[in-house]
């Protein structure tokens, strides 16, 4: 299944952060950025303590979101030092951090006047 529709893009969005926190990603945030930026709809934020873990994460996110219908990232940057992974699902984009670099970056306050999705309540798996 291909993510068409708005829903179809939200349940994905939920994998992929429950994904990341299984994986003990740190502070997990999802922001729809789509109304302010025009080539996605959502940002999926997260961050590991070290490099294996920031691997360890983006790689369970493709899994899961694979599982669940979605498909691979268009574009993955980063993996090979793994500070700051970089999935590009068209629809949503994934951010898995090293979290010294997440802290520098900040794009949570980058971002800060997109509404944040309330994923852990969600039912989505």
């Amino acid at each position: 299944m291909a993510a068409t529709s708005r829903d179809d893009i939200r349940e994905l969005l939920v994998t992929a952060a429950k994904a990341a926190s299984d994986k003990k990603g740190e502070d997990t945030v999802v922001l729809e950025v789509g109304a302010v930026l025009a080539i996605t709809d959502a940002f999926v934020i997260t961050s590991g303590a070290n490099a294996r873990q920031v691997r360890t994460i983006a790689e369970e996110v493709e899994r899961k979101v694979d599982e669940a219908g979605g498909h691979k990232p268009l574009r993955v940057e980063g993996l090979d030092d793994a500070r700051w992974v970089l999935m590009d699902y068209g629809d949503f984009v994934v951010h898995v951090f090293l979290d010294e670099v997440r802290r520098y970056y900040d794009l949570e306050r980058l971002w800060s006047d997109a509404p944040r999705v309330e994923w852990e309540t969600t039912g989505a798996a």
